[in-house]
């Protein structure tokens, strides 16, 4: 074929003589009209569009085109045409099947779009000509239609993998290694041996569980809802140097065998790690009608169907004429887990939770309406969002219902600190702080109150960060408090304890000193202050016996050397001992050491 032959004329073209990526300028300059021509990359390539494409995707190297094309020479001479064939060709851009030119011209082109590319010697058969077929400094047009093509990705980066995508997904969302898919699926050898087939229905599985091979969740993970592909899977993504025996209803693939496989993405259930440890889990059954979950605070209205693993029922909430439930998120109304979980659904989703015992009911059996649920137990919550009513943003109150949110949030956090709930308490001392931030414009009066509100709930927050061991966010809470009220000496107390705690004895001392220049007579900054002098004495302990140690360790050093060179003199000392005694040439050598 004449395509071919191009090919061969053109391979010494170097690719690292084209300064720019095919279409490059194309992409950057305002859209051709029909009948316009622009010159555009290397070389003085030049494009004519002779009909508008379709849609705003272009292909890219490595994809595969089918084209109808129909070359010539400048004076009108034809060389090749698919269209006297009546059948396009299918090109893979950039593998040298077509002249360069060509290929820098079709990476510009839509779906359905013609065009007429004048593409020079450098971008067609080279400046030398070849033989006497074509002669050197040969132009060349090519009027060309980009009938479809079928994107090509190296899904492995190493040629194991390959996709060639068929049809394109309806979403943009890919599943994740959590997620349910529901695949079919065609696999066969080189020769069209089938190997492997799903049902009609297709099959279902959780991508982290794998299937089949290990190319096909691997494969699973880049497609979209809907997507249909081919995969090329090279022996190393397949079943290997061994191959496979017949087993579980599959069919026996040969050593080291090429799989061709049919893919098509049905459909997918999200599945979302609402803790972010596994311990609990929400398939998405049904998407909710909105963009805006219920969030923390919300008063929400669910239906559910609770069972354990085993599928035993033990509590159902507005179904079977049973009323649904209403509760507020984040108010341990619920178990903690089935709490978070509710709180990221929107309205009309429905899911499935699996809430590990740890955010469960624990380690305790519990008595329920339909069942007892044994200790340590995983339980299924199957539910539907029927509502839900935000918690009302800072930003919707009056600065009046913003002082007055902001008491009740607070005296919520002083409630459950009292029953040593320090993590939910410091969440509503944040909240209170959030209702009067220094955000907001106050007037004179208001400010009276939110200042020494939000005070207030930035010295709490530090106490509960020091409960929960969270000496950094003290740190930062009570810092936050000094910037406004340098003398605070509640803040200057919390955040010399959390120094205490860090290490950082001299910070703490600092923060000591000045309460106690604020407040002389405070007991618990005392008791600190002796805290501080006590650790400060081990402190100097442990800096005393490392000392000495080291010191030690060094005399040790210099006495093992002194050793060494008195054992040296020893030594030199009886060598010259020697040699007085030896005769040489009948001569008495005398040592220096006697008297003479």
């Amino acid at each position: 074929m004449a395509v071919e032959e191009k090919a061969t004329v053109v391979s010494g073209i170097d690719d690292d003589d084209l300064d720019e990526e095919p279409g490059e300028e194309i992409e950057s300059a305002p859209p051709l009209k029909v009948g316009e021509e622009r010159e555009f990359a290397t070389y003085g390539l030049k494009k004519k569009l002779l009909k508008s494409g379709t849609g705003w995707e272009s292909p890219e190297v490595g994809d595969e085109a089918t084209v109808h094309y129909v070359g010539s020479w400048m004076d009108g001479t034809k060389l090749e045409s698919t269209r006297e064939r009546e059948e396009p060709v299918t090109v893979k851009i950039g593998e040298g099947e077509v002249v360069k030119g060509l290929e820098h011209g079709m990476v510009t082109m839509k779906k359905g779009e013609v065009a007429l590319f004048t593409v020079p010697a450098e971008l067609a058969y080279g400046v030398g000509g070849r033989g006497d077929d074509v002669p050197p400094n040969a132009a060349v047009r090519f009027e060309v239609e980009l009938i479809s093509w079928i994107r090509v990705v190296d899904l492995s980066r190493d040629g194991g993998i390959v996709k060639k995508i068929v049809e394109k997904g309806k979403m943009s969302e890919s599943p994740g290694d959590l997620d349910q898919v529901l695949v079919k699926y065609r696999a066969v050898l080189v020769d069209g041996t089938v190997v492997a087939e799903t049902p009609e229905e297709g099959i279902e599985f959780y991508v982290k569980d794998g299937h089949f091979c290990p190319a096909l969740p691997k494969s699973i993970r880049t497609m979209r809802r809907g997507e249909k592909a081919r995969l090329i899977v090279q022996p190393q993504y397949a079943f290997g140097e061994e191959g496979r025996d017949a087993n579980n209803g599959f069919q026996s693939i040969p050593p080291a065998s090429v799989l061709n496989i049919d893919i098509e993405l049905v459909s997918f259930k999200p599945v979302i790690d609402v803790t972010g440890d596994g311990k609990v889990l929400k398939k998405i059954l049904k998407e909710g009608e909105s963009t805006s979950s219920a969030h923390e605070g919300a008063t929400v209205t669910v239906s559910y169907i609770a069972r354990l693993e085993d599928g035993t029922v033990f509590e159902k909430r507005g179904v079977d004429g049973s009323q649904p439930l209403e509760f507020i998120t984040d108010e341990e109304q619920v178990v903690a887990g089935f709490d978070r979980a509710v709180a990221t659904m929107k309205k009309g989703e429905q899911a499935i939770l699996t809430i590990h015992p740890d955010f469960g009911f624990g380690s305790v059996e519990v008595r329920q309406d339909l069942a007892v649920v044994p200790p340590s137990s995983s339980i299924v919550f199957e539910v539907e969002m029927l509502d839900f009513i935000k918690e009302r943003a800072p930003w919707e109150l009056s600065n009046q219902e913003k002082i007055e949110a902001a008491g009740r949030k607070k005296e919520e956090g002083n409630l459950l600190f009292k029953m040593g709930k320090y993590h939910r308490a410091g969440k509503k001392y944040e909240k209170a702080a959030d209702y009067v931030s220094e955000d907001v414009i106050f007037g004179d009066d208001e400010l009276k109150l939110a200042k020494p509100l939000r005070v207030s709930c930035w010295l709490n927050g530090a106490a509960c960060s020091l409960k929960l061991n969270d000496f950094q966010e003290a740190l930062k809470l009570c810092s936050k408090v000094l910037d406004v009220e340098f003398h605070n000496v509640k803040a200057l107390y919390r955040r010399a304890q959390a120094y205490l705690e860090l290490s950082d004895l001299f910070s703490a001392e600092l923060d000591i000193k000045k309460a106690l220049e604020m407040d002389s007579q405070n007991r618990e900054v005392k008791v600190i202050e002796k805290k501080l002098k006590q650790l400060k004495a081990e402190s100097n302990k442990r800096d005393a016996k490392l000392y000495t140690n080291m010191f030690a360790k060094k005399l040790k050093v210099e006495k093992v050397e002194i050793e060494k060179q008195d054992e040296a003199v020893a030594m030199e000392i009886a060598s010259a001992s020697t040699l007085a005694s030896s005769p040489q040439s009948g001569v008495i050598v005398e040592s220096c050491t006697n008297i003479s």
